[in-house]
């Protein structure tokens, strides 16, 4: 069955606001969603749903609905895409990218690792995460941040994709790692990366859907829990998370716009979270927060 693109061409400013609308809308559902810059100089950019054929007509009515508001003006463009692995393809040739101490690179970088460098290397696959997205190289940084200030004794990384983040916490800190995903071709991904970082023991990695599984509570609580998510089910999971956290441990959470900050920060606070730092990544946030004891 082929895979369509739903897409309207906006400014860059205009992107973030439909990229909010978009996860308000299909966040919670199996659609993918993205920004993609097409022209720097005319500030062109496309606001995408990628979608199985089959559910075209149902999806362009919603995305229809969801823009008229604010952009009745705007045309929804369709293009079918052959059958190809866009994630693999889009990642081919991306620079290293550096975030603190870490440096994400792939197998065709590794002479750009320089001395002092906490090198993870990530190749184009079928997970997301290779640093290059604001809330990854965000979490790196304040991954970096919060184990200096306060070094965990284990950590969970909630929703891992590439294992990414797992590896950062285990490339600073031997600790054990519990790593989880919804999806089962994310845990085989981030297994594989796992094993050509050389982390030869102590990340654990189990496909998970949220907290529903018997491994959180065999591994935790957790000193430090990272999530990596979307904003709306960081909010609903709230109170799961924050009672499989360690007193006085520290939670990292990204996946989140600029404009859905303090709602997050909100959920956190009424489940005992309080705010300590927030960094800003091209439009998007990630929050550190820390259990009052």
């Amino acid at each position: 069955m082929s895979e369509i693109r739903l897409y309207v061409t906006v400014t860059e400013r205009e992107s973030e606001d439909i990229l909010e609308l978009l996860t308000l809308c299909f966040g919670e559902e199996d659609l993918a969603i993205g920004t993609t810059e097409v022209d720097e100089k005319a500030d062109r950019w496309e606001a995408s749903v990628y979608l199985l054929q089959a559910h075209e007509a149902d999806v362009h009515e919603r995305f229809a609905a969801t823009i008229a508001a604010g952009y009745p003006e705007l045309e929804i463009q369709r293009e079918v895409l052959p059958d190809i692995d866009w994630i693999a393809k889009s990642l081919e040739g991306l620079k290293p990218v550096r975030a603190g101490r870490f440096l994400v690179h792939g197998s065709h970088d590794r002479d750009k690792i320089r001395n002092g460098d906490l090198p993870i290397e990530i190749d184009a696959g079928q997970a997301f995460g290779t640093g290059h997205h604001g809330t990854t190289s965000g979490c790196l940084e304040m991954i970096a941040k919060v184990m200096r200030a306060h070094p965990p004794r284990n950590a969970l990384d909630l929703g891992t994709g590439s294992g990414v983040l797992a590896i950062a916490v285990a490339k600073l800190r031997k600790i054990p790692v519990l790593a989880t995903d919804i999806d089962p071709v994310a845990v085989r991904v981030a297994a594989e990366n796992v094993r050509l970082n050389r982390i030869g023991h102590g990340i654990t990695l189990e496909t998970a859907p949220g907290f529903h599984s018997s491994s959180f509570r065999r591994h935790g609580p957790f000193d430090l829990i990272i999530a990596n998510i979307l904003a709306r089910p960081l909010m609903r999971m709230a109170p799961q998370l924050a009672m499989h956290l360690s007193p006085g441990g520290d939670v990292i959470l990204s996946g989140i716009l600029a404009s859905q900050r303090w709602k997050v920060i909100a959920a956190y606070s009424g489940a005992g979270l309080a705010h300590v730092e927030t960094i800003w990544r091209n439009g998007w946030v990630t929050i550190h927060l820390r259990h009052a004891r």
